[in-house]
This record gives C-alpha cells, structure tokens and sequence, in this order.
C-alpha cells in the first residue's frame, strides 16, 4: 500500500517540477521579447541624443554613434539659431490651451452621456466614434482654415486651438469608460442634499476623475506638442507666432546653405524636455488608471 500511494505522489512532483519549468520559460521569453521591444523602441532616441553632441563632418562620415569629442555647443547654437525660447512660449501655449480646452469639453460630454438621459445620445457617440476611427487627414485643413478666416482666427494660434479641442473624441471615450466606473449613488446623495447636475459634475464627480484626467491630459499635450502641419499653415505670415516644431526647420540649413544635422538633432533633444517633464507629472495618474482598471 504504501508503494502504490508512493507512485502518485512521485508523479505529482514531475508534474509540478514540470509545470514550474514551463512557466520560468515562458517568463524568460517574455522578458526577452520586451527587451527586445524596449531595444527597438530606444535605440533611434540614444541615436539622436549622442548624435546631438558630434560635429556635422563626423554625422556625415558615419560609421560610430559615439562622438569622438563631445560638442556641448551645438545645444547652444540650436537654442539660439532657432529662437527657441519664443518658439517653446508659443508650443506650451498651443499645448497648454488645448490641453486645459479639451479636458474640459471632453469631460462634460462624457458627463452628459454617462449620466443624463436625451434623446440622440446614440447618434452623438456615433459620431464621436466616427471622428476618432475615420481619419481624412490634410484633406479637412483648407475647410477648417476658410472656416476660422471667416471667425478672423486665422493669423492667430486660437485658431489651432480650437481645431484641435474640437478632436476630443479620444479622450472622450477615455473618461467616458472612467466615469462609468463611478458609483450613481454618489449623484443621489448629491440630488437628496440639493445639488443640481452642474454641482454634482464640479464639487464630486471632476475630482474624482483625477486619474482620468491625468492621462488624458498627457495624450492631449503630447498631441498637440508634435503638431505640425496646421501650426505651419495657420503661421506662415507670422513667423513670430510658430511653434518648436514648425521652428526646427529653422536649423536645417547654415548660412551656407549646408545642412546643419548637428544642430537639428540638439534642437530635436530639447524639444523633448517639456514632453518628459509632462509624463513624470502625469505619470502617476496613468499608474493609478491603470492600476483601477487591472482590479475591475
């Protein structure tokens, strides 16, 4: 009897041992494929930081992406060939605007459409959905440039503010999802105290929604940081009012008409800065959203 008992048990370890050593496998594989990924993703970003402090000859040249002498004044040249601390005033303008704009419209139409009922509520997510998922690209830009000529924004930078709140559908559907994470009975006690729809949306319901609006306030300035094309059109007589990155172009080319790579990839590096320092503020709203949606 004991032998026969013995067996099973002998058979439950190889099974144990064996499953264990399927699953460190299957981690190691994971680790190496996001690895890898982290690699890929990374290498272009050290390319351009380390060829931010070579000469244009050794960039041309090629063959290392190590300088062989570190040339900490092209970040100084870039600064100031492109004029940068106007052009970064007018994208943290651009950015902040339509960060602070689309926040605000995204989050009471989610409100609305969470809480409120109307009639048309399923046509409207409709067409939200529809402007997120059907891109036409530069093809709507003359439209909405004759539109905010005829609402005299067009040799301004309101203009491109507003263009750029009214594609909120993203963050929308983001505090959208959020927002339905949100007990109602938090609305009723609200209700039962006297608290009207807007109350209950500014006193409990928006700081509430902190995390949300923390990563959307990330994809939204990221966004319109890296816009390009409609900055350029909406500044082209008014070089004053462009943005950083309509400005680096301003690096391409020297005085003698050689192309300065050096200085395009400091300028590149500093443009950066201010996206990092946004994700580090914003960085533990994205970890608590995505901690919350991992419990649910």
């Amino acid at each position: 009897m004991e032998v026969r008992e013995a067996i099973p048990a002998v058979h439950i370890k190889k099974q144990e041992r064996t499953f264990s050593m399927g699953k460190l496998g299957g981690r190691v594989l994971l680790w190496l494929f996001l690895l890898l990924t982290a690699l890929l993703i990374a290498f272009p970003v050290v390319v351009t930081f380390l060829g931010s402090f070579m000469s244009n000859v050794e960039i041309t040249k090629g063959g290392t992406i190590f300088p062989s002498s570190w040339h900490f004044v092209n970040y100084k040249e870039a600064w100031v060939q492109a004029n940068f601390a106007r052009f970064t005033w007018n994208s943290i303008f651009l950015s902040g605007a339509t960060t602070i704009g689309t926040l605000i419209v995204a989050s009471m139409a989610a409100y609305v459409v969470d809480r409120i009922k109307f009639p048309g509520k399923s046509i409207y997510v409709a067409i939200q959905a529809s402007t997120m998922f059907i891109s036409i690209g530069a093809v709507v830009i003359r439209p909405q440039f004759e539109l905010m000529v005829k609402l005299h924004l067009n040799t301004s930078l309101w203009g491109v503010v507003l263009i750029l709140i009214s594609g909120h559908a993203y963050i929308f559907f983001i505090l959208l999802s959020f927002l339905q994470g949100i007990s109602r009975e938090l609305d009723e006690a609200a209700r039962i105290d006297g608290c009207s729809n807007s109350g209950i949306f500014w006193r409990i319901i928006l700081p509430l929604m902190r995390p949300g609006l923390g990563v959307g306030a990330l994809f939204t300035f990221c966004g319109a940081w890296n816009e390009y094309l409609r900055p350029l059109v909406f500044t082209m007589t008014n070089p004053k009012l462009q943005t950083l990155t309509v400005g680096l172009s301003y690096l391409r080319y020297g005085s003698s008409a050689a192309v300065q790579t050096h200085y395009m990839l400091a300028g590149a590096c500093l443009s950066i800065l201010p996206l990092l320092l946004v994700y580090m503020i914003a960085n533990r709203s994205f970890m608590q959203m995505t901690a919350g949606s991992l419990k649910g």
